[in-house]
């Protein structure tokens, strides 16, 4: 097979594991109504948890989180040796497809081509791919959302605090300690790009934030129960 050709199967390929709705298929098969009706109307795991509840949020969280990683798994039994173009990067000819490959599933997941287009934020189905990509970034960022969720109940928050740490971190850990990270130069403006369309997927997030509207976890802040009881 032409080797442009099956580039662009994995695209689509790729692209159309990430559309899958998660939980409009959870909520009309289970509930009988559309999740976009319900709540904030958005298709991630976040509103799931707020209207189907935690056990069937969970569901949802797991199945996007699989998107991400399925895609580029299936790299390893479609994409052979040969490129359709020069891979001037210093990782192994694989692993650019599967970086490709994982940035089209996050993008069907935000942009699903089986829900008008119109999907959910993409961090779960980024953290299926950022698993195999760079797992120390992603227990770093997986910190940090806990710490930016449970000191303001705002998952959305913890979603771009943790979408900007990944990068971060690689950055820090190459520059600042020294750590030797094969293909830091492409993986870290790979990682960039991807923090910077998460981010954006949060743009009407950080506008309800900014005006105090955005929808808030009450019962998940921890650290004002921990903290403000000694203050009282």
């Amino acid at each position: 097979m032409d080797p442009l050709l099956r580039l662009i199967i994995i695209v689509v390929q790729s692209y159309l594991i990430g559309s899958i709705p998660t939980a409009l298929i959870v909520s009309k098969r289970i509930f009988g109504f559309d999740i976009r009706q319900r709540g904030s109307g958005n298709m991630g795991s976040t509103n799931a948890m707020r209207v189907l509840g935690w056990k069937w949020g969970l569901a949802v969280q797991i199945g996007d989180v699989l998107k991400g990683l399925i895609a580029v798994l299936l790299v390893g039994y479609f994409f052979e040796t040969e490129m359709p173009f020069v891979n001037r990067t210093p990782f192994e000819d694989a692993t650019v497809v599967k970086m490709i490959a994982g940035l089209a599933a996050v993008l069907g997941h935000i942009f699903s081509a089986f829900a008008g287009f119109k999907g959910g934020k993409g961090i779960n189905t980024s953290l299926g791919m950022l698993i195999a990509v760079a797992p120390v970034e992603v227990a770093v960022a997986a910190g940090f959302f806990l710490v930016a969720l449970f000191a303001s109940g705002y998952v959305s928050l913890g979603s771009i605090v943790a979408a900007i740490t990944v990068p971060s971190t690689m950055v820090i850990r190459y520059n600042v300690f020294g750590v030797e990270i094969q293909g830091y130069h492409t993986l870290v403006y790979f990682l960039g790009v991807l923090s910077l369309i998460v981010i954006y997927a949060h743009r009407a997030n950080v506008g309800r934030l900014l005006h105090g509207k955005e929808n808030r976890f009450t019962n998940l802040m921890v650290f004002r129960r921990l903290f403000g009881s000694h203050h009282r």
